[in-house]
């Protein structure tokens, strides 16, 4: 028999739920190829199954300049942050050269409202919803969180609220018309004049927040060249102004998607973000 060998037994005292991973849900239908055909949006839902207790929901919204996304590139860190408490739903949305503003802000709160209308199904808690995301999904967290069940309603589930109680966006841009001027940035995802006043009021996460907005945790990099440091700045400081709990991490040497944001230390700040607002 080798060394190392043993045969022991094992008593777990403590039995957790088990996760699972819904792949490719359809949560909403859109048109599509010039509207003449049904296209089906997606998302991914790790869940704990379990009558027992109702988890809060926290949706995962993938960045990429409203040009690209992808649901499932970062499901790994997504399945440790659900396995900490919560379910998390990883939803995509359509692009730029899809259709432009507002449509994948509809969508993400179309997402919102099938989970509530399915919170039995994934042992969600329907009052504790948060959002996190990066860059353009950053920004679709930004919209969907201060606009807070009250705009943007279309498709099904319209009798349940796509209001989110939590939201932690990362290197969002706030204020576009600036970011476009600076940057020379202009996605198809815009559509409209960027020198007007009435649609940069429109498409700007700034003139969206009120006092009644839900916390915030924004997290940038002060390295960050494609959407700068000033951005997070500004949006804080305009959540401060209305007293919304909110709190800005700047990364030191950290760029635009860089390595630092999927860190342990930064996550167990998420996680631990979520639980307080979410509790």
């Amino acid at each position: 028999m080798p060394e190392k060998a043993s045969k022991e037994k094992m008593i777990i005292e403590k039995i957790d739920p088990v996760f699972y991973l819904d792949q490719n849900v359809t949560y909403a239908q859109t048109d599509a190829w010039y509207g003449h055909v049904t296209r089906d949006l997606k998302m991914d839902i790790i869940y704990p199954q379990t009558d027992e207790k109702k988890y809060p929901c926290i949706i995962w919204v993938c960045g990429g300049a409203w040009m690209q996304m992808d649901k499932g590139a970062h499901l790994p860190y997504l399945t440790e942050l659900a396995r900490s408490g919560f379910t998390v739903a990883s939803a995509e949305y359509r692009l730029g050269h899809e259709a432009p503003f507002p449509s994948a802000l509809v969508d993400i709160k179309a997402a919102v409202r099938y989970l509530r209308a399915n919170a039995k199904r994934y042992s969600i808690d329907i009052k504790k919803f948060g959002i996190c995301g990066e860059s353009a999904g950053g920004y679709l967290a930004s919209m969907a969180a201060l606009t807070n069940g009250k705009d943007f309603e279309q498709g099904g589930h319209l009798d349940q609220s796509s209001a989110l109680q939590a939201a932690c966006p990362w290197y969002t841009p706030c204020d576009l018309p600036k970011l476009a001027k600076e940057k020379s940035f202009r996605p198809p995802f815009f559509a409209g004049d960027i020198n007007d006043d009435q649609y940069c009021r429109f498409i700007n996460p700034l003139s969206y927040i009120t006092s009644k907005a839900p916390p915030f945790l924004l997290i940038h990099g002060d390295l960050d060249e494609t959407v700068p440091l000033d951005q997070s700045e500004t949006f804080y400081e305009a959540l401060i102004a209305k007293k919304i709990d909110a709190r800005l991490i700047i990364l030191e040497g950290a760029g635009h998607a860089d390595a630092q944001f999927f860190q342990s230390p930064l996550w167990e700040i998420i996680i631990k973000f979520f639980k307080e607002k979410l509790k």
